[in-house]
């Protein structure tokens, strides 16, 4: 199978923090990616900006350099890297000042999208936004990119709305999840939506429960100060594990556009039942022999933020009545992985004499870190003497199934490429990230009140006994981190 690769129309994309590390290991590397493949046109300029001084010969070359570690080699590469390194230039702003700003209008054309992604801290999106209002780059056609975090909670989620909206319409930002660009994530919707054989089950009636898992075998180095000061609630559950659940649960769209999609990711979140304290375990890795723990980290033994999480969830709507959804996401784990697991109920009534209980279908969606999707059945075990069942999966890796032509696309490239296409089907409504904060709010709040301390781990384990207490009191257990 061959993927079809459209080009979009000629573009302006000015990259804040362009020197930054997120600019350069993924989206200088995916728009380059995107161009080598033919949908970034040899029209397309990329304009680099942040306040380190430099001239374009010298972003060009850090570019290079940057695409040379983070892309796989290819035969063609470095005559294709020499023509992408000609759509690129660079000008330097102060996002606290007039300095550049002048300098960076002379640089768009009026005439093809333009597109601003601001890869820096939250902190200077308003700021950013405003020069750009105020030195006519906000036009009405173009479009502001803003990654997360997307505030602290909802007073500060409001804030910063309220400030990207007195320069843009909602139409025009486009607040990125990376997970929402991953290839398996899409398919979700496609395997829901375009199947007729698993939309009639994916209800209460034949679902037991679904595990939602995200988990990291690094810890947070490189991250101390920022993550210390969001744990894993803030850092991947209010954003991301939250998407990934709207889009197992969620209603089917009337029809597949922006906001009818994100219409109903909006209705899920809105029906997420509060979370009581006995249902979350918090978790901080310990340290080990020759192995700092978190508090060595973040150097500060009295912190009481959680590097883990999971907890049981439940949706007050007709189709998941008393099903719970379990997530869990955490650092310093086991293996990294992210995965969906539905697990389907038992059937009814064995036929069988003298096997083994017969478990439920398993349906298992890989976001990472090889992409696919595992249905997991009960056949009959081959071979004479006697009637014998055993479960085996149905497998489809898409690297396998698609081939090398038409590996899955990096995030960062799918996400930039709708913004240019103007499709914010992927991208978080700004009511969306409120009503997530609303959710996740009195849960934060809960902990700071009791100042509990999150309970230790063994770095390269599955994390705190209390999670798994968590399942094991309701009869269930956790799936395998990498199994």
């Amino acid at each position: 199978m061959v993927s079809r690769v459209i080009p979009v129309e000629p573009f302006d994309l000015v990259l804040f923090g362009a020197t930054g590390d997120l600019a350069r290991r993924k989206i200088l590397p995916g728009l380059f990616h995107r161009y080598e493949v033919g949908q970034v046109p040899e029209e397309a300029r990329i304009i680099g900006s942040a306040r380190t001084d430099m001239n374009p010969d010298d972003f060009k070359a850090d570019v290079r350099a940057a695409i040379e570690e983070f892309t796989p080699d290819t035969p063609s590469r470095p005559a294709v890297l020499d023509r992408f390194l000609g759509c690129l230039d660079y000008v330097s702003v102060d996002a606290m000042s007039d300095a550049g700003w002048a300098a960076l209008n002379d640089r768009l054309r009026p005439d093809v999208v333009r597109a601003f992604y601001l890869s820096v801290g939250p902190s200077l999106f308003a700021g950013i936004a405003e020069q750009l209002e105020k030195h006519g780059m906000a036009t009405p056609d173009a479009r502001i990119v803003v990654e997360k975090p997307f505030g602290r909670n909802l007073e500060t989620a409001r804030d910063l709305n309220a400030s990207l909206r007195k320069f843009f319409q909602e139409h025009q930002i486009y607040r990125i999840d990376h997970y929402l660009g991953k290839e398996t994530v899409q398919n979700l919707m496609a395997l829901r939506f375009a199947n007729s054989l698993f939309e009639p089950l994916w209800n209460a009636t034949h679902i037991d429960h679904v595990q939602i898992t995200v988990a990291e075998s690094l810890g947070i180095e490189g991250r101390e100060a920022y993550y210390d000061h969001s744990g894993a609630m803030r850092d991947m559950v209010q954003n991301h594990l939250v998407q990934l659940l709207c889009l197992t649960a969620m209603e089917p769209p009337s029809k597949f556009t922006p906001n009818a999609v994100r219409d109903e990711k909006v209705k899920v979140i809105e029906a997420l039942d509060p979370v009581a304290s006995t249902d979350i375990a918090r978790g901080q890795y310990r340290a080990l022999e020759g192995e700092d723990g978190y508090l060595d980290h973040v150097g500060d033994p009295q912190s009481r933020t959680e590097s883990f999480i999971a907890m049981k969830v439940r949706i007050a709507n007709w189709r998941w009545a008393g099903v719970p959804f379990y997530l869990r996401t955490g650092k310093r784990l086991r293996a990294r992985v992210s995965e969906i697991m539905v697990q389907f109920r038992d059937p009814p009534h064995t036929i069988f004499p003298n096997v083994e209980p017969v478990h439920g279908n398993k349906l298992i969606i890989r976001l990472q870190p090889d992409e696919g999707i595992t249905l997991r059945t009960t056949i009959k075990d081959p071979g004479p003497g006697g009637f014998r069942l055993a479960e085996v999966p149905l497998d489809m890796s898409f690297a396998e199934a698609l081939g090398a032509d038409s590996r899955p696309q990096d995030a960062y490239e799918r996400l930039v490429m709708d913004v240019i296409r103007g499709d914010q089907t992927l991208f978080m409504r700004g009511d969306e990230v409120e009503a997530a904060w609303a959710w996740a709010d009195p849960i934060i709040e809960g902990w700071e009140r009791t100042r509990d301390r999150p309970f230790p781990y063994d770095q390269g384990s599955s994390g705190p006994e209390e999670a798994l207490m968590l399942m094991h009191r309701d009869g269930r257990r956790w799936r395998q981190i990498g199994g």
